[in-house]
């Protein structure tokens, strides 16, 4: 969804760096993509037969304009420690559990051990996000003053294009409108709860912030994605290359995500799934995201990158007139 100015939002074709209105190309469009994804099928046809006889004028620079979230999804899921480099990293670098007392490269063989048991054998781990967090690509990213360690996670974001429950695992792909970008930032300090430390991580207050779903700036058709396990997705913190994966290190790959999802309930044209991140995250280098931080996002093989600023939590307790009330109460 794009808009000029503050002026109205609606969907366009983005190709070389510039966008065309979907009203100029089709006649009785709709004004939003989530209804275009509601009907996909049909809409997706149409937009692809019309683009064979595009009009040449009413283009407009993509630089010019605002992109907006590209639709407001049902729900949101999110496919945790799916990627195999990942996770063996963080057991190299943390040694939990029963990697404590090893060493660093004892680490990495016992835990690329466990995570070939689990792509052999295992199931995917998937979580439910909230819709509050979600946020569109141009929006600066608040980050709160109480998360000590707010990290990035870069990943391959799924659009349902139609409804799926019990969908079998050879037509999973066929339920997908297309693909996209998501950074689904996680404050790390927050993920235990050492109060009860036997329900496991606390996603609602490591993962729920405004603006910790970062989503967008676009959907690329799954037509034009024959093979999503040949993607490759990188993230950069001011400049620098964090993450660089390829989506063929995923452990469960998104056919198989899919299918365990719509096991358990259904998918509904709109709903996201985030598909995991990839090795390079702020716990590996001891890093995390500070005010004034640019990320820049992108997905070789999808069209467009997110650039995002970090900036600090105006909500933020000024620590001068904290002191100033705490000596005039003495």
């Amino acid at each position: 969804m794009f808009s000029q100015a503050s002026g109205d939002r609606w969907p366009g074709i983005v190709q070389n760096g510039r966008v065309l209105p979907l009203s100029r190309l089709l006649d009785g469009a709709p004004g939003t993509v989530d209804a275009l994804l509601a009907d996909w099928s049909r809409w997706d046809a149409a937009i692809g037969a019309a683009m064979q006889s595009a009009p040449q004028d009413g283009w407009q620079d993509e630089q010019t304009l605002t992109a907006h979230m590209p639709n407001m999804p049902g729900d949101v899921f999110g496919s945790g420690a799916n990627y195999r480099k990942h996770v063996v990293d963080i057991i190299v670098d943390t040694g939990p559990g029963e990697f404590k007392d090893m060493t660093p490269e004892e680490r990495r063989i016992a835990g690329g051990k466990v995570m070939d048991a689990r792509a052999a054998g295992g199931r995917p781990f998937v979580f439910v996000a909230n819709r509050g967090a979600l946020a569109g690509p141009d929006t600066e990213l608040v980050l709160p003053h109480d998360h000590a360690e707010p990290d990035w996670e870069l990943e391959l974001a799924v659009v349902i294009g139609q409804p799926a429950y019990r969908v079998s695992l050879d037509k999973a792909l066929d339920c997908v409108a297309g693909y996209s970008i998501m950074n689904d930032i996680t404050s790390r300090d927050l993920n235990a709860r050492p109060d009860m430390p036997q329900l496991g991580m606390d996603w609602l207050a490591s993962k729920g912030a405004p603006g910790f779903k970062v989503y967008g700036p676009y959907i690329t058709p799954a037509r034009f994605v024959p093979d999503p396990q040949k993607l490759h997705v990188r993230l950069s913190l001011n400049d620098r290359v964090m993450q660089d994966e390829g989506t063929d290190d995923m452990i469960f790959p998104v056919a198989r995500i899919i299918h365990f999802i719509a096991t358990y309930t259904p998918l509904r044209p709109g709903d996201i799934i985030m598909t995991g991140s990839p090795s390079g995250n702020g716990t590996h280098y001891n890093r995390y995201l500070q005010p004034g931080d640019v990320m820049r996002g992108e997905i070789d093989g999808l069209v467009g990158a997110q650039v995002v600023r970090c900036v600090a939590d105006p909500l933020a307790p000024d620590a001068a007139t904290n002191a100033r009330k705490a000596e005039a109460a003495a």
